[in-house]
Parts: C-alpha cells; structure tokens; sequence
C-alpha cells in the first residue's frame, strides 16, 4: 500500500502500529514499533538503530574482530531508511503495517556495504546495468512441533514431537490435521501482498513446504524474509512452534531452501532458446557454468552454520556435489523446466536457515562471473549423482569459510569490506561451537573414554 493509503487508515483508527524492519545477517526481522501516528506525521524518512545489529552472533552477542563497529568504537548509530515500496499490511497483527528499510550509515547517508539488503541490491544492479533482471523464487522448508517455543525451551529442547507422526509428502490426510496453522499463513501472507501459491507436506514427520510465486530478486528476499517472520508467529499464535533449523535430529531428513532462478531481457525469458535441444540458450549456460565453478565460493552464504552441514547427506534429498543434472533431485543444480520458456536452473545447496539476500547475491555475483567469462558449460550428469568423481560441496563450516575467504571472484564481486565482514561471522559460529561440550560428547565418552 501506499503512504497515503496508511494515513487514510491511521486517521481511520483502523492502524495503529507500523513495524519498521531491516534484515539483518541470519536473516531475521530487527526495528521497531511505532505508533502509526508518529510515523505517518514524519518517522516514515527515516530512524535509527544501534550498528551492533549487523556485527552480531545469532543469540545477539557482539563478538570482536568486526572493522565495521565494536566496543573500542562505541556501537555507534545506522539510519533506517523505510523503502515505502514495501509499505503493506501484516494481517495476522492486529492494527499493524510494515515496512522494510534500507540501512545507512549514520554520517555520509550511503548504504552500509556489509547490509544483506545492501549486497542484493549490488548485484541486481549490476545486472541492470548489462540489461539483464534476475528472477527467483524460494522454496521454504520448516517443521512445526506439537508444543510451543516457551514449552520447548523450558524443556531444555528434549524431546521434541513434530505435529505428525509420519512422512507426510504431498499427504492430504495428514497436512489437513494441520490446516489450523497452514491456512492463515497462506491466507495472511496473501492479504500482505505476498504471492502465495501453495503449501504441501514434505518428506519428513512435521514438515511442511510454502512455495511463494517468482518475482524479482529484491522482491522475492523480501517475501521470503517477511513469510519466514510469519511462519514463526502464526505458529506461535496457534500453540505450536516452528523451526527453520536444517537438521534437527540427526534420523530426521533436513530442510532446504532451494532456489529457483533465471534472467530476462526485455520483459522475456533471457535464459530460453528454442533451438536448443534443452531451450537453454548460451546466456544460460555461461552463467550455469558460473553458478557451478564457484559454487563453493558462496556456499557460506547458503549454509551459515555449524548445522548447516549436517544436511549433506547421500540419499535424503540433500545435494553433496557440485554438479547439474536435467530434473534430478540428487543434484545440487536441477534444470527445470526444459524445451520451454520457463526453463530455470534450481539450485538445490541453502538450507532452511539462509539468509536470501545474501545466498541470492552470491548465485547472482557467479553467474554473472560466468556471463563475463564465457564459461563453457559441461554436459549434465545422469541417473545418481550421490556417485562420481565431480567436485564435493564443502563439508563443513570451516571449508566454507576458507572458499569464502579466498575468494577472488566474490571479493571483486561484493568488495573486501563484505567478504571479510561474513568471514568474521563465520568465525564466530566455529568458535562458539567449538568452546562448546555437547550431549553425545558426554553420553559417548562419560564413562568409557
């Protein structure tokens, strides 16, 4: 809606709070509560927060070793500057808009480099400017649990129960016992202008999919961000909780966030080529063949944590290989849709716990690298791909890291600053976990080591 259509409904008493969000480095929805009042008479410019919001650990510490801000620095201020082209109602809130901001910094009024918001938007520009506009769509994957988040964290989160007690993939029976949860979400994010076009079950006890219409990069990180908010809330109003974590039990198959993808020109599909025995033309392969040689480059941005890894696994649906294959769920790269003018490429690495902006920018900075180096595309694979000799995702955080570290393609793509920025966080997801004791540590060794 417009900002118009807020004061109209302000002066209604119809709203009476906006949320006025930025995305910050996991991804999640950080801001703050106005009366509606306040930010329709002048708060919509602009306001401010804390810079420790994007120089944090995903439980709020401040860890050092970030050059953008710290203690020596004094946690000084960022502006929040509302896009009002986000501007919409959150239906599942009483009286509540919101609006998502652009993130400042407090002196010079330019974008902060290292903002997710700030990096997606680098690289659909650059693409803008060789005449191209990326299109996506995720998929997001996520299990809901009987009981609530409060219950579950004051168990010390033993013992957990999804809401089903079975596989439920593409299960009517069982997904309609969930209905209670998955109707308003779909319903409340369609209220918000967020183009929902279905959920299902997925292939695990608990687990549900919600598939959000392609749209434009910026837009699709946005919808997702904001349906991921939702989830959590929705399930929250209804007693339940629900976890993006990408594998919480290690017999449970994990959660994914694939990716789906494509660049136009001109309002039509850049990717399609009639004459081609698949309908991919040479853009598309170039930035294929892009997306796979430095897919190890970006895999932080989809795999941000120790977790993230866990998901790897041959037989679940999860890729291990950097490879591309025609409609194959076992690889890390599915072509969809071939011989038409929908075809796409699926990358099937982010896990459930990616940030899209920043697992986005990275697909879009390789493909681009791709187009500019006239990579040549190899033949796809067939049958399992679990099985070969192609290169391996890395395997954990710490390989991931260390691609992201020396990556020269990214650092030229997104600048030191942002490479070295995510290189820190990622250093203190391995720190914190690895100062850590764990249960199967204890139950393993406590009496036979």
């Amino acid at each position: 809606m417009t900002l118009d259509d807020l004061k109209t409904q302000v002066a209604a008493g119809e709203t009476d709070t906006v949320l006025v969000c930025m995305v910050d480095m996991q991804g999640r929805l950080m801001g703050k509560r106005f009366h509606a009042g306040h930010f329709v008479a002048g708060a919509w410019e602009e306001t401010h927060c804390c810079n420790y919001l994007l120089a944090t650990d995903i439980e709020m510490g401040t860890p050092d070793g970030y050059a953008s801000t710290s203690w020596e620095r004094g946690y000084g201020d960022y502006v929040m500057k509302p896009d009002l082209g986000t501007l919409r109602q959150v239906p599942w809130l009483d009286g509540t808009a919101m609006v998502m901001c652009d993130v400042l910094d407090h002196h010079t009024h330019e974008e902060v480099p290292h903002a997710p918001r700030s990096i997606l938007k680098k690289q659909v520009n650059r693409l803008k400017n060789m005449g191209l506009e990326a299109m996506c769509a995720t998929e997001l994957e996520f299990f809901l649990f009987e009981k609530s988040f409060d219950q579950i964290r004051k168990e010390g989160f033993r013992d957990l129960e999804p809401i089903s007690g079975y596989n439920e993939d593409y299960h009517i029976l069982q997904t309609t016992k969930e209905e209670h949860v998955m109707r308003p979400i779909r319903n409340h994010l369609w209220n918000a202008g967020i183009p929902v076009e279905n959920s299902k079950g997925e292939a695990e006890t608990g687990q549900e999919e919600l598939n959000i219409k392609y749209a434009p990069a910026m837009a699709t990180a946005e919808y997702h961000s904001i349906a991921k908010n939702a989830v959590k809330e929705i399930a929250w109003q209804h007693g339940h909780a629900a976890t993006f974590l990408p594998k919480w039990h290690h017999d449970k198959v994990g959660s994914s966030s694939h990716v789906h993808q494509s660049l136009w020109l001109d309002g039509q599909p850049a990717f399609y080529d009639k004459s081609d025995d698949l309908g991919m033309s040479a853009l598309m392969k170039n930035y294929m063949a892009g997306l796979l040689k430095y897919a190890a480059d970006y895999t932080y941005f989809m795999a941000p944590y120790v977790n993230s890894y866990k998901r790897f696994m041959k037989g679940t649906f999860a890729p291990t290989r950097i490879i591309w294959s025609v409609d194959n769920r076992t690889a890390g790269f599915r072509l969809c849709g071939e011989g038409t003018k929908a075809v796409r490429v699926e990358c099937r690495i982010p896990g459930s716990d990616m940030n899209p902006y920043l697992a986005m920018a990275g697909m879009l900075a390789a493909g681009i690298a791709g187009i500019e180096e006239k990579l040549e595309l190899q033949p796809p694979a067939k049958g399992d791909v679990y099985q070969g000799e192609t290169g391996m995702i890395p395997g954990n955080l710490c390989s991931a890291r260390d691609a992201l570290n020396d990556s020269k393609m990214l650092r030229s793509a997104m600048g030191d600053e942002v490479v070295n920025h995510y290189v820190r966080a990622a250093e203190v997801e391995i720190e914190e976990f690895d100062r850590v004791v764990t249960d199967w540590e204890v139950a393993r060794g406590f009496e036979r080591a």
